[in-house]
């Protein structure tokens, strides 16, 4: 069993209990029902939390990868309906609101889930610009990251992916981590849409690669023709392309020493977590490229987001003339639902200073 299962299977019972709260709140607002209907959804929403996952740790199926979309979703709303619920139960501790107002504030989160369903499935492209004065030419790279292929997003986020690179006037992909989430199996075939990409792709590892076996995913990448780099450098056109690993093992900070670096390119560190971009530029990286956060994925979330991490997502320049450009993903995680932030491939344009 999985580290993501075992933590999910955990949970459970807790989950359940808030899954009948919340209904019959919601269930409150609109007339009330019986505490004995209320608990037969409560029970099927907190086993398809977990059934399908145990499944798809041995087989991925469409069934339970529906299910598990069904679970996600259903996550995200649970979310909004709370928020809902505790905006009129405070609005109504001062003014007494009819049902029909009620209604229409419980029906704002099926609409908002549409929208964010859709948002989340539109696959963007944004460019940036970094100045860099130890470039020997100007090098345009696709920076990616958190694709989270798995139960809720398939093979087709990579052959959509996979399609999109190759529309880029690009000359490399660089994969910052969260290739796969650790819902599902990972098949040595699962990205085989990235052998038809017509730049090279290099990958490194983030903590959700190792939830179902990291081996498997770095199989299925070079299985693709996708370059890993797992705490070890390349070369390419001038530039320095290291790849640290990430995994929640081992979060403590980077253990580099100017070996690393090659004084005469431009050196950039491929690093999942948004971690040390201080000391990592310091100690002589030019680009640090990292994802993770999601952008905090949709509100009330991105606020959250904002505080727990210095550098959300963005392009950062710091005093040194170095450069972190923290991106929000293409995939999702757990929930398939994007709201202030996009599922975004970005172009970064490497121009010589």
């Amino acid at each position: 069993m999985s580290f993501r299962t075992r933590r999910v299977l955990i949970s459970v019972p807790f989950y359940i209990v808030f899954q009948f709260f919340l209904l019959k709140y919601i269930f409150l607002l609109v007339g009330g029902v019986g505490d004995g209907y209320i608990l037969i959804p409560a029970l099927l929403i907190g086993f398809n939390r977990f059934i399908p996952m145990i499944f798809e740790s041995r087989k991925s199926r469409p069934l339970t990868r529906f299910l598990t979309t069904i679970d996600g979703v259903w996550m995200w709303a649970s979310l909004l309906f709370l928020i809902d619920i505790l905006i009129i139960y405070g609005i109504g501790r001062f003014i007494s609101l009819p049902l029909i107002i009620r209604i229409v504030l419980l029906a704002i989160v099926p609409i908002l889930g549409i929208y964010n369903y859709w948002k989340a499935h539109q696959l963007v492209v944004h460019e940036k610009t970094m100045e860099l004065p130890n470039l020997k030419r100007d090098i345009t790279i696709a920076h990616l990251s958190d694709v989270h292929f798995g139960s809720v997003r398939h093979r087709k986020i990579i052959s959509d992916v996979a399609d999109k690179l190759n529309g880029l006037d690009c000359e490399l992909a660089i994969i910052s981590g969260d290739l796969a989430d650790g819902s599902s199996v990972v098949e040595p075939d699962d990205f085989e849409a990235f052998r038809d990409v017509e730049m090279p792709i290099i990958f490194t590892p983030g903590n959700h690669d190792f939830y179902m076996g990291i081996e498997s995913v770095i199989d299925a990448c070079r299985n693709a023709g996708v370059i890993v780099l797992d705490n070890e450098s390349m070369e390419f056109e001038g530039l320095n392309i290291y790849g640290l690993t990430f995994s929640f093992d081992d979060r403590s900070e980077p253990k580099l020493d100017e070996s690393v670096i090659k004084p005469d390119m431009v050196n950039i560190i491929n690093y999942h977590v948004p971690y040390f971009w201080e000391e990592l530029s310091s100690l002589g990286f030019d680009v640090q490229l990292s994802g993770h956060t999601h952008g905090g994925q949709f509100y009330p979330a991105i606020w959250l987001t904002n505080l727990m991490f210095k550098y959300n997502m963005g392009l950062f320049k710091n005093d040194l003339g170095r450069y972190l450009h923290v991106t929000t993903g293409v995939g999702s995680m757990d929930t398939p639902m994007r709201w202030g932030t996009d599922s975004e491939i970005v172009v970064l344009k490497l121009k010589r200073a």
